[in-house]
């Protein structure tokens, strides 16, 4: 995330307090951000809120401008469903105080590299004293720079749902944001140079396209939001393939700012915009699933079903999208994202299953709960593992990191409350061979020495002892998460984590006091570690392209399959045939459909003298465009023409699409995403990986 740059440090004492001017100017452009994150992180997105007592920057001011200036152009389209412009008020401010400190910090580290290259490079004393009270002077604004993005960063309480009670809080993502692009120059320009076609008849098209973009950078938090996001996907299909050719730039750059650290990413590919649009699909679900009421079985389904699309999403960005610009689209983030998803959908299937066992919960219930808690913290250590890669610890928030070390001991700790509850519930007499078979392999054994020798009590004794330690086991994990929380300044004022956490700690020392000691020699040994299984089968929920159906905007251009950016055919000519009273017919014959080409053209005859040509697309007859029409109405129009024959072809330049692709060639890249107006069958598609592509069915027929 950082860069090394070396710098020079001035050697002067007027430059160490020009430094120190710097550095106070930057201590107080920190205090107008931490006042700014302060009321953001009170507020939910949805909100408008009002930011007229704050400056922005000119670049900012010009923009608003321009895209004024643009709205004041633009004809009036109708709302786009599922999209709320209120919301870009709070996280574009968010995004730019990013963006600011990121750049601050960036400062700092060149200047840090300067000043320790020169310190060890120089030999003079006196610099040397100089250049250490600068070094100082950095260190400490660069420290106070990196807590306060960490602070814009923890706002983990901002998506939550409202509930009647304390719940565990999760970890939601914020939208990566992308500023508005002006296609109708670029658009216009290729379709009259590329296409033949006069630009300016589809500029309501170019304009729906811009505005679709426009409002889907603010989705709303609901089912309508991802709707939209998939609306915009699935476009960009056919916009991809109609002006993005492979062998040129049009000039169009898509710069979008990642969602953590604000610094913004420029990519001329089609493909970075997709896998962006698709990061903010999957940052939709996880607030989808952090605002879910968990108190209830309906919600918790919710919160299930959104943790693991999202989990989805990100795989399949992750396998499908490689060399990322920004960080929260590198591997090893997006391999953390996704078991952090399956492990928070996890933590609501446990949360499920102790919401309906509230009024019975006997002593195999309270083994499956031991369990399942003991599954759920097993797989947030291994979130713990992921997310503490130096690349991707240096980059996520301190708070989402003790966060899950929270989480991880206090699930660890419900494992060994529910055991020790359901052992001493009831007497060993009284459980039935099920319950004395789970609690067979119900411990993992090991050969620490400070561990007690009991995995399956014997007798009631021993099943009290086993059942007190486990007591104390989780009375020491409860310390240690209430530790945790203490030592991260971003969660202790969390009201709800911290609630949930001494609830949990009381209901613990609860049933401990009410156990007697059996020996005080078996206090100091600890329980033998709960063996962790779960009886749930998670499984991805990929994105469902097929549930939002388009139809391609610049549709009159032509079938995509043959007129797309890729494809290359000479401009358009008329031929005009006049047949004669001795002519029996016109001299050519066509096949195919959507579009009409030319089969044969017979040597000597009226088309042949014409300038027709066998392979030519028939695009238009007469006054009547025909490149989308079947075979059939293209040979009524001919033969409605009677003697007088007027039409326009076009040559095309890559091959003869008369003769068969010969299977070994590879020639295609995506296929017709499946639910839009101009597919016939349902495929796959992949954005990313090149498929193989529908060619187009000739029928003969002979016009003589």
């Amino acid at each position: 995330m950082s860069e090394r740059v070396g710098s020079s440090c001035g050697s002067h004492e007027d430059q160490a307090s020009s430094e120190h001017e710097s550095i106070n100017e930057d201590r107080q452009i920190i205090e107008n951000a931490k006042e700014d994150c302060s009321s953001i992180g009170l507020t939910d997105l949805n909100s408008d809120l009002d930011y007229s007592d704050d400056d922005d920057d000119d670049d900012d001011v010009d923009d608003e401008d321009r895209e004024s200036s643009d709205e004041k152009t633009r004809p009036n389209f109708a709302f786009i469903r599922g999209s709320d412009p209120r919301v870009a008020t709070c996280r574009g401010k968010l995004q730019n105080k990013r963006s600011k400190l990121n750049q601050e910090i960036n400062k700092e580290l060149r200047l840090r590299a300067g000043a320790e290259n020169l310190f060890k490079a120089t030999t003079n004393r006196k610099l040397k004293e100089t250049v250490a009270l600068e070094l100082s002077f950095v260190n400490s604004n660069l420290q106070l720079l990196k807590e306060q993005l960490a602070e814009l960063n923890s706002s983990v309480e901002l998506y939550q749902g409202d509930c009647l009670e304390p719940v565990m809080p999760m970890i939601p993502f914020g939208l990566k944001e992308t500023k508005e692009i002006d296609f109708r120059e670029p658009f216009k320009d290729f379709i009259l140079e590329h296409y033949s076609e006069d630009g300016s008849l589809y500029e309501d098209a170019i304009m729906e396209f811009m505005d679709l973009r426009q409002a889907m950078r603010t989705p709303n938090r609901d089912g309508t939001g991802i709707a939209l996001l998939f609306q915009y996907y699935n476009q960009l299909y056919f916009v991809e393939r109609r002006f993005f050719p492979p062998d040129r730039s049009l000039g169009i750059y898509f710069e979008w700012y990642d969602s953590l650290t604000g610094v913004p990413s420029c990519q001329r590919t089609v493909a970075f915009e997709k896998a962006c649009v698709l990061f903010n699909m999957a940052a939709l679900y996880t607030q989808l699933g952090a605002k879910q009421d968990r108190l209830t079985a309906k919600g918790l389904d919710q919160a299930v079903d959104s943790f693991l699309r999202a989990a989805g999403t990100f795989t399949y960005v992750h396998e499908n999208f490689t060399n990322a610009p920004s960080m929260d689209l590198a591997p090893h983030m997006l391999e953390m994202l996704i078991q952090l998803m399956l492990a928070q959908a996890r933590e609501c299937l446990f949360e499920k299953l102790e919401l309906q066992s509230t009024e019975k919960r006997d002593i195999d219930v309270c083994l499956d709960l031991a369990q399942e808690a003991a599954q759920v913290a097993e797989t947030y250590c291994t979130v713990y593992t992921l997310i503490t890669v130096s690349a991707v610890r240096d980059y996520v928030p301190y708070s989402w990191v003790s966060l899950i070390q929270i989480k991880r001991e206090h699930y660890g700790a419900l494992a060994h409350y529910h055991t020790a509850v359901g052992l001493l519930g009831r007497d060993l007499d009284e459980m039935s061979e099920r319950t004395k078979e789970v609690l067979q392999c119900l411990h993992v054994e090991s050969d620490e020495r400070t561990q007690l020798e009991i995995g399956e009590p014997r007798d009631n004794q021993e099943r009290r002892i086993l059942g007190r330690a486990h007591l104390r086991a989780a009375l020491l994990l409860h310390e240690e998460s209430h530790r945790l929380l203490r030592m991260c300044r971003e969660l202790r004022n969390k009201h709800s984590l911290l609630q949930v956490l001494k609830k949990a700690k009381e209901n613990t020392m609860s049933a401990y006091s009410d156990t007697d000691p059996e020996d005080e020699f078996n206090d100091l040994l600890d329980p033998p570690h709960i063996h962790a299984s779960t009886n749930f089968q998670l499984s991805l929920t990929p994105p469902d392209f097929a549930q939002m159906r388009v139809d391609d905007l610049f549709h009159t251009l032509g079938p995509v399959a043959i007129f797309s950016a890729k494809h290359h055919w000479t401009a358009p000519r008329s031929v005009q045939l006049q047949r004669g009273e001795g002519d029996s017919g016109f001299g050519f014959s066509v096949r195919g459909d959507s579009p009409v080409i030319v089969a044969g053209v017979d040597t000597g005859s009226l088309a042949h003298y014409g300038g027709m040509k066998e392979g030519d697309f028939i695009v238009a007859i007469g006054d009547a465009d025909v490149k989308w029409s079947p075979h059939e109405d293209v040979v009524k129009l001919i033969k409605e023409a009677g003697d007088s024959l007027s039409m326009r072809l076009v040559t095309p330049m890559d091959r003869n699409y008369l003769k068969p692709i010969s299977s070994t060639k590879s020639t295609s890249s995506q296929p017709t995403p499946a639910g839009s107006s101009t597919s016939h069958k349902k495929l796959t598609w992949n954005p990313f990986r090149k498929r193989g592509e529908r060619e187009t069915s000739f029928r003969d027929l002979i016009l003589r």
